[in-house]
């Protein structure tokens, strides 16, 4: 794999601490800004709702300009906006920084997916997919809970910093070794931006997009709430909640490399593998949760299997949206993290039903089974 993808990876571990590290930073944040940690919640949806909105937004109005420029300007416009957020002492400002970092964040990653298939051979998406978002899953490993101990140590300011600092040298790689357009042998050509949005009435793509959402659904719902399963079911300690994490975060790893190598050639094996897997794991996860030496092994497993499946899927998408050269990654972007802003909710209100808090294991595994239902109806090619 070249470096440049790599460098891309970089950037996008510093992003994805960044997206899922406030949820050990509320209580001290939400305390010195003098709000509700409900109200502090507040900029985690903004954030999702900022990636999934501004996907397609942030690909369309750079679709024209070249992708090393477009990926510097986000990777430094995300830097500036944390920074801003490290400095300020208004939570409406926050806010409003933590809804421009998902912007760029939307709009890195949009572009990131396009360019990454295009720095590989035509029959090395997968591989290369599964690169770029080994940074998503490492972010998961060591960045969260890194976020988490420079919170505890320095305020969460520190947190913010160190973010900010990290997208430099990203930033810094991309704009020396990125290869310019017209030293990208397989960079897509430009099509008119009507018949790019015309990609999304084809049924292939659409079911792809979806079926990625649903997985993705699964995933967040199920993981957003694990904590208080490790803490309450299960019996352990806090300490034990940074290590389910890790754990799930690694296994997500493992599974992301493992299923690059298969998802250009091999994409109906990982499907039909994983797909059933996740359908009865998530359950099976729920009904375990009182033996931690069964939740913790599974919670790895999961974590294997749902970004197996999932980066399988946006693999797909992009092969599916190849009548859309510039929007593709935007496509595949806005489905992952449509499922990643309805998951968290889905699994919420299932927290109200007879299930209690292992309610969003089991709508987990109702997510994942919708997934297969859509994923067994064929549609029809035109």
């Amino acid at each position: 794999m070249p470096l440049p993808l790599y460098l891309l990876a970089l950037a996008v571990f510093a992003m994805g601490t960044s997206e899922f590290m406030l949820a050990g930073l509320l209580p001290g944040l939400a305390a010195d800004l003098g709000v509700t940690v409900g109200t502090a919640g507040g900029l985690t949806s903004a954030f999702a709702v900022g990636m999934a909105v501004g996907a397609p937004l942030t690909a369309a109005l750079v679709r024209n300009r070249p992708g090393r420029g477009s990926l510097l300007g986000f990777a430094l416009a995300f830097a500036a906006a944390h920074a801003v957020g490290a400095v300020t002492t208004s939570f409406p400002v926050l806010f409003a920084t933590r809804v421009a970092a998902a912007l760029a964040n939307a709009g890195f990653l949009a572009v990131a997916l396009t360019t990454a298939a295009a720095l590989v051979p035509a029959d090395r998406k997968g591989r290369a997919i599964a690169v770029l978002l080994a940074g998503t899953t490492v972010a998961t490993v060591a960045g969260v809970p890194g976020g988490a101990v420079l919170g505890a140590l320095f305020g969460w300011r520190a947190a913010f910093w160190a973010v900010a600092l990290f997208c430099l040298p990203a930033a810094a790689g991309i704009a020396k070794c990125l290869p310019s357009p017209a030293a990208s042998a397989n960079r897509p050509a430009t099509a008119e931006l009507r018949s790019e949005v015309a990609e999304l009435r084809r049924p292939r793509l659409l079911r792809a997009m979806l079926l990625a959402a649903l997985v993705n659904a699964a995933t967040f719902g199920a993981f957003t709430f694990l904590a208080p399963v490790v803490t309450g079911r299960a019996g352990l300690g806090e300490l034990w909640v940074p290590v389910a994490l890790v754990l799930f975060g690694a296994g997500s790893f493992a599974g992301v490399t493992v299923a690059g190598r298969l998802a250009d050639r091999r994409p109906g094996l990982v499907l039909a593998v994983g797909g059933p897997l996740l359908l009865v794991g998530w359950p099976a996860l729920a009904i375990a949760s009182d033996a931690p030496g069964a939740l913790l092994p599974l919670v790895f497993l999961l974590g294997a299997l749902s970004f197996a499946v999932a980066g399988t899927l946006i693999t797909r998408v992009l092969y599916e949206a190849a009548g859309a050269p510039t929007l593709a990654g935007a496509y595949a972007t806005a489905a992952l993290n449509l499922g990643a802003t309805l998951g968290p909710l889905l699994a919420a209100a299932a927290l109200g039903t007879a299930a209690g808090g292992l309610g969003p294991f089991y709508a987990g595994g109702l997510l994942v089974g919708a997934a297969l239902l859509v994923a067994a109806v064929r549609p029809r090619v035109r």
